[in-house]
C-alpha cells in the first residue's frame, strides 16, 4: 500500500503571533512525519550526531547543578531540570534529530502518510547517530578535565548518577522511560503551535523541567551519563548500561508513540470508524 500524502496543515485564522491550535498542530506534525521519514541518509545522520551531543550539554548542565550539594532535594531538581532543557531547546531551534523526539513519527504512520519501514529506517539512523553524538561529547568533556569542577564533585556526581541508573530494575526504568518521553513529546508537539524562538523555548521549558526534576528517565541523555562515568572510573561495563538502555528505549518508544502521537492521532486525524491495518 502507498504511503497516503499527509494532510496540510490549515494556516491559522487568528493574527501571525497566536500559536497554532491543538488541531493544526496535529497537521504540521503529520507533515513533520513525512519530511523526516524521507530525508537523505546523510542529513539524518549528521544532524543525529548533533542532536546526541546536545542533549549530552543539556546533561552536562544538569550535573553542574546536582554537584552543588547546598542545594536542597527540590531546588536542586528543578534547577536540574532548567538547566537540562538547553538540550531540548538547541535541538529544535537549531534543528537535530532526536530519537525520542522523532517517536512522533507514528502518527504520521498511523495517518497512513509514512511507512513502517520509513518510520524504523528513521528511528535506526537516528538512535545509532545520537549514540555517536552522545560518546563523543563524553569523550570530548573526559579530555577537557570538567569533571574536575567543584573540587571533583561534577566528576563524583557523573558517577552517581550513572552507578544509579544501572541499580533501576528494568520494570521500574521502564516505566520511568514511559513517563519522560510523554514529557519530551509534549514539549516537541507544542513547539509546534509556536511561530517564534520564544514561543518554542517556553513549550520545552516546563515539560523537560519536569521530567527531569521527577527523575524520569531519557536514553539519549544516557548514552552521555554512562560512558562519561566509565572514562571517570566507575566500575560500571557495557552490561551495566545496557541493563538501563534497553527497558528506557522500550518505555521512551511507548511513551512518545503511543500516549502522545497515536492518542492525539484518535483525536484529531482518525476518519470516523476508520480502523487502520498494518
Amino acid at each position: 500500500m502507498e504511503p497516503r500524502q499527509a494532510p496540510r496543515a490549515e494556516p491559522a485564522a487568528t493574527g501571525p503571533f497566536d500559536a497554532y491550535a491543538p488541531r493544526e498542530i496535529a497537521g504540521r506534525v503529520n507533515a513533520f512525519c513525512v519530511v523526516k521519514a524521507r530525508a537523505p541518509t546523510l542529513t539524518l545522520a549528521v544532524l543525529g550526531v548533533l542532536a546526541g551531543a546536545y542533549i549530552g550539554l543539556g546533561a552536562l548542565m544538569y550535573v553542574l547543578v546536582a554537584s552543588d550539594t547546598t542545594l536542597g532535594f527540590a531546588a536542586s531538581r528543578l534547577l536540574g531540570g532548567l538547566a537540562f532543557s538547553l538540550g531540548l531547546v538547541l535541538v529544535t531551534v537549531a534543528g537535530a534529530e532526536l530519537f525520542t523526539g522523532n517517536n512522533l513519527l507514528a502518527m504520521g504512520w498511523a495517518s497512513g502518510c509514512v511507512s513502517t519501514r520509513e518510520v524504523l529506517r528513521n528511528w535506526v539512523i537516528v538512535a545509532a547517530a545520537n549514540l555517536v553524538g552522545a560518546l563523543g561529547l563524553a569523550l570530548l568533556v573526559w579530555l577537557s578535565g570538567h569533571a574536575a569542577a567543584n573540587g571533583g564533585a561534577v566528576g563524583r556526581a557523573v558517577i552517581a548518577i550513572a552507578t544509579a541508573k544501572a541499580a533501576l530494575p528494568p520494570e521500574e526504568a521502564f516505566f520511568r522511560g514511559v513517563l519522560c518521553n510523554a514529557l519530551v513529546c509534549m514539549a516537541v508537539w507544542m513547539t509546534l503551535a509556536g511561530r517564534s524562538v520564544v514561543d518554542k523555548a517556553v513549550a520545552i521549558v516546563f515539560p523537560i523541567t519536569g521530567f527531569v526534576a521527577a527523575g524520569f528517565e531519557h536514553s539519549i541523555a544516557n548514552l552521555y551519563y554512562f560512558p562519561l562515568a566509565m572514562l571517570l572510573g566507575a566500575p560500571l561495563g557495557m552490561a551495566d548500561a545496557l541493563h538501563n538502555l534497553l527497558p528506557v528505549v522500550a518505555g521512551n518508544i511507548v511513551g512518545g508513540s503511543v500516549l502522545v502521537a497515536l492518542v492525539y492521532w484518535v483525536v484529531y486525524l482518525r476518519p470516523p470508524g476508520a480502523i487502520t491495518s498494518r
